[in-house]
């Protein structure tokens, strides 16, 4: 019989770690489009260019999706339903904006009255993949730097109670000037 000595396989690493490789390594974005950049975000779902490996895996859901992938022009009349999706999804959660449509308002919000300036006025937005419509290449990229972001992210530090603690510092504000 042969004895193992110092194999035990122990690894000791930050909880953070764990739960950032986690999270970074199973993004599950909800699978929607509204416009062009709704093709080429298809396109990155494809078989030539594999973005499962990654661990991405388009879903049908908000509530099993933690990324939103905004492609496309962003409407006032889509803006409300936009939010809602955004607020049916588990924390923590992450925002792509695809294109310039809905970065900008792309070539339409000069010209129209409907065509929000940019879906960041609506829900907050983690990283922003510019073209018009970008290639799959650039959305593969904009998953990377979302990876990055995840990476660095600490659960001392919970997005959703910032932003609740903001909206109460807000509220608060709106109280103190309607007093005066």
């Amino acid at each position: 019989m042969e004895e193992k000595t110092g194999e035990g396989g122990l690894v000791i690493t930050k909880l953070d770690d764990l739960l950032n490789w986690a999270r970074l390594t199973a993004l599950w974005p909800m699978g929607f489009g509204l416009a062009c950049c709704a093709i080429e975000m298809m396109g990155a779902y494809s078989s030539g260019y594999d973005i499962d490996r990654f661990g991405v895996i388009p879903r049908a859901s908000p509530r099993q999706s933690d990324v939103m992938i905004v492609a496309g022009t962003v409407t006032f009349k889509m803006a409300d339903r936009v939010r809602r999706l955004y607020e049916q999804m588990p924390e923590p959660r992450y925002v792509i904006s695809m294109g310039s449509c809905s970065n900008c308002g792309g070539p339409y919000w000069e010209h129209g009255y409907h065509v929000v300036k940019g879906v960041d006025r609506i829900i907050p937005v983690d990283v922003y993949v510019p073209g018009c419509p970008p290639r799959p290449e650039a959305l593969i990229g904009g998953f990377l730097k979302l990876q990055e972001i995840i990476r660095k992210e600490t659960i001392r530090a919970p997005r959703a109670v910032q932003a609740l603690m903001a909206k109460r510092q807000l509220s608060k504000e709106q109280e103190a000037a309607l007093r005066v």
